[in-house]
């Protein structure tokens, strides 16, 4: 029945306009609007821009769809009433939490894969299979602190309250986590904020694949453990919109 649940979320989800424009659209744009702009410059290490943006827009494209495929249907089913339609099912309220995680997580990869697809064919980026691999895997994996937020953000606002403040959180940890410009351009104040964004250290992941040296231990336990924390929230957010409903 999980599976079965699974595969609903996920259909209903790729047939929503909010998703398509931007999980699909926006981080290609992005990509193809900074790469003719910026592509050709080399970066520390060595890597060209075009892979690094690549990284960059495929975090953004993920943070972006692990969170709109989370607040605002959570939102509108804890609305709508369907949270105490599922509380009469066999489902338990952990494989509940658990089934809305797994299908952010299916949805999150096509926002990696076209922006990769996009870098492959109009910038020529190439990496070896097995960093290709990695690099997918992390950008994969590393999402779930921001589908545990959305799940939280829906959990605690109504529909109309929880679209914005998505897209606020959204925008701000694409902005604070260095996505859009180096996180060293930023002002003393916001750098420091910066550090301490889970979009910081996931993306930064991502960029540690591509220059070819591994997944920084610190950056692993600080995604982990925002992940956990936030998890936590999620679940105790989802108990008081159950009994709420």
């Amino acid at each position: 029945m999980m599976l079965d649940y699974v595969r609903i979320e996920a259909l209903r989800m790729l047939r929503n306009k909010r998703y398509g424009i931007f999980v699909v659209a926006f981080p290609v744009a992005f990509y193809l609007l900074f790469s003719s702009l910026y592509g050709d410059q080399t970066g520390a290490g060595g890597v060209r821009a075009n892979a690094v943006l690549m990284v960059s827009m495929s975090a953004y494209g993920a943070l972006s769809a692990s969170m709109m495929s989370t607040a605002v249907p959570w939102a509108q089913e804890r609305q709508s009433g369907w949270l105490r339609q599922l509380q009469i099912t066999p489902l338990t309220n952990w494989t509940i939490i658990v089934t809305k995680l797994v299908t952010s997580l299916l949805l999150v990869l096509p926002s990696i894969l076209l922006v990769c697809a996009a870098a492959v064919l109009t910038q020529g980026v190439s990496l070896a299979p097995a960093r290709w691999a990695g690099l997918i895997l992390v950008m994969w994996v590393g999402a779930v602190p921001f589908s545990a937020l959305g799940l939280i953000v829906g959990s605690l606002l109504p529909p109309d309250t929880a679209q914005p403040v998505a897209m606020i959180g959204m925008f701000g940890l694409a902005i604070l986590g260095g996505l859009w410009f180096p996180v060293e351009l930023m002002p003393a104040a916001m750098r420091a904020v910066a550090h301490v964004m889970p979009s910081f250290d996931y993306a930064d992941m991502g960029q540690s694949i591509l220059a070819g040296h591994g997944v920084p231990i610190s950056d692993a336990l600080t995604v982990g453990a925002w992940a956990v924390a936030l998890g936590a929230v999620a679940v105790l957010a989802y108990r008081r919109a159950t009994v709420r409903a």
